[in-house]
């Protein structure tokens, strides 16, 4: 998310300067990296964390200074907004603490499947649980796993009423990744900057989903914002077709396309920028294009399609969503444009433009409700619109919902002193939910993992196998195998290991000989001690060697403890204000 501070270059700098003290004074030492300069007025930098390096965030913009004031901002909001912890299983002392989230959230018990009054409002609720099929399990936040203590839910303002309405974390962290998340050099500068981000976003996949066609904006317009004319200017010397077309569906949103395509490949990359004011706008299109990118990066990316339902594909558009390389209808660059181009503006300040974007919402009869965050000092805010800023599907909390694994954490954590009957269980458990065999299991459960512990990398589908061995259920453990080896990434020492277990279990399960004759050949091919450990696995020996248990505050997991320790220094924080 880009933080407008429009102010001097040297306002930027202070800007920095106050920003970093904060994060240090937090516990937290940042360090800058992957600065990208592709063209004069064009930087992109990532900034992240040193003892925890997965904590980043980047930031883009016309100058350094403006690069780096966008990365701290996203580091800023998304420290305030929890998003780094939001898979996070936080640890039984946290999940049995005075507040888990923030002071002012607020727990629903249940006793039953039935979600209980009080949370979220008519019009939400009827959005999320449009089926009937949401139940108050579904909505038990992963970071605590306190199904005992309830639902988990935080307030937010809703804008037409003023009202508070109570949203359960879990929806937050399903359904919202980091959409609607900003922060500002004021309040309602983050809050213009998170609905601007979210038009950005909704505006896009409606365009390209349905394959609407833009108009150009009109070169002798586009003169009047000449840095970043320039930027597009030196693409096209570059030899880069580039079109800027108006986004704006005819001055009803704020929005401004930056079309590219490369001659080398014909491949085509469609950026997006939204802000009130129409040159805010025109800047985030361009600098969000090159974003972490090299000219050079410019290169591999699909030709525009024909073919609507596959723009229209929901993964597609989620790669538009994280880096604009999904694939863009022909549609968007029809000389036919569905629209007329109208020049559009927003005059006022931060305060005006936030209730113009109101305005707009409010005109299609959507709903925006928001939570603002200054705890660390730097104005931020979770913006939600239901049915506008969603990233993923509702239908994400019926059928893909982070806290799955939630139920089984425990078992997961104990693996090695499980008895016949538990793991039994477990492996019902796993083939039940239907997971994606590729799943990590730390994911699943919500736990950081550094590289070396036994848990790095491990997925369902090895999970699966190990349990089948376990239980002895040999056939099922032949095909599992077969299916991890058509991974693509899987190690060199795993992919040895599997490899000849598949053969020792196609011994004993195929022909029923005993492998003794082909041990010469085993031997050869993966070596004594991996052949050894296939045939102990085989006969449900040592199948979780090299698992430790884990217990429930999480000690021994390295990496994840110094997670903790940086929310529970954000947490403190929290307590004071």
């Amino acid at each position: 998310m880009t933080v407008t501070i429009e102010h001097s270059a040297i306002l930027e700098e202070d800007a920095i300067k106050v920003m970093s003290l904060r994060l240090r004074h937090l516990g937290f030492e940042v360090e800058e990296g992957e600065w990208l300069n592709p063209l004069p007025d064009i930087w992109s930098v990532q900034i992240r964390d040193k003892s925890v390096p997965w904590l980043r965030a980047r930031g883009k913009g016309m100058t350094q200074s403006a690069a780096l004031v966008s990365a701290y901002g996203e580091f800023f909001e998304r420290l305030s907004c929890n998003y780094f912890f939001k898979d996070l299983f936080l640890g039984q002392t946290i999940a049995h603490s005075s507040f888990v989230h923030y002071p002012d959230e607020r727990w629903f018990p249940f006793s039953s499947e039935v979600i209980p009054e009080g949370l979220l409002d008519e019009a939400t609720l009827s959005h999320y649980n449009m089926d009937e099929e949401l139940t108050a399990s579904m909505l038990v936040d992963t970071n605590s796993g306190n199904a005992a203590r309830g639902i988990c839910a935080l307030p937010f303002i809703r804008q037409k009423t003023g009202e508070t309405v109570w949203f359960p974390v879990n929806i937050l962290s399903n359904l919202y990744a980091s959409n609607g998340m900003a922060a500002g050099s004021s309040e309602y500068e983050a809050k213009v900057n998170a609905i601007s981000e979210i038009f950005e976003r909704h505006i896009k996949i409606t365009i390209l989903s349905a394959g609407i066609s833009l108009p150009k904006i009109p070169y002798d317009v586009l003169q009047g914002y000449p840095k970043v004319l320039s930027v597009v200017d030196r693409l096209r010397s570059e030899g880069f077709v580039v079109y800027v077309l108006d986004a704006s569906l005819g001055g009803k949103f704020p929005l401004v396309n930056v079309t590219l395509l490369n001659p080398e490949d014909g491949g085509c990359i469609a950026s997006f920028g939204a802000h009130p004011k129409f040159a805010v706008a025109f800047e985030r299109a361009v600098t969000e294009l090159l974003q972490s990118r090299k000219l050079s990066q410019l290169s591999g990316f699909a030709e525009p399609s024909l073919d609507l339902q596959r723009v229209a594909d929901q993964h597609n558009l989620e790669k538009h969503v994280a880096d604009s390389s999904g694939v863009v209808s022909w549609e968007l660059l029809s000389s036919d444009a569905d629209y007329p181009f109208v020049e559009w503006n927003v005059e006022g300040g931060p305060r005006e433009e936030f209730e113009h974007l109101c305005y707009l919402i409010h005109k299609v009869d959507m709903d925006i409700y928001i939570a603002d965050y200054q705890h660390l000092g730097v104005p931020c805010c979770r913006v939600v619109v239901p049915g506008m800023s969603e990233v993923y599907p509702v239908e994400k909390l019926i059928k893909d919902n982070n806290n799955a694994g939630a139920p089984f954490r425990v078992e997961v954590f104990e693996l090695s002193s499980l008895n016949y009957s538990a793991l039994a269980e477990l492996s019902r458990q796993l083939d039940l939910l239907g997971l994606k065999d590729e799943l990590e299991v730390a994911k699943l459960v919500g736990v950081q993992v550094s590289r070396g512990e036994v848990l790095y990398g491990f997925r369902v589908v090895e999970l699966k196998l190990l349990l089948s061995l376990a239980l002895n259920e040999r056939k099922k453990a032949l095909e599992i195998c077969k299916r991890i080896l058509c991974m693509q990434d899987l190690s060199a020492e795993k992919s040895k290991l599997y490899r000849c277990l598949c053969n020792v279990l196609a011994f004993k399960c195929v022909v029923n000989i005993a492998d003794t004759a082909y041990e010469y050949v085993l031997d050869d091919l993966y070596g004594a001690d991996v052949l050894e450990k296939a045939r102990a696995m085989c006969g449900g020996k040592d199948v979780f060697a090299g698992f430790k248990s884990i217990n429930m505050n999480l000690d021994g997991l390295k990496g994840h403890k110094s997670v903790l320790e940086k929310y529970m220094s954000l947490q403190e924080l929290k307590g004071t204000k």
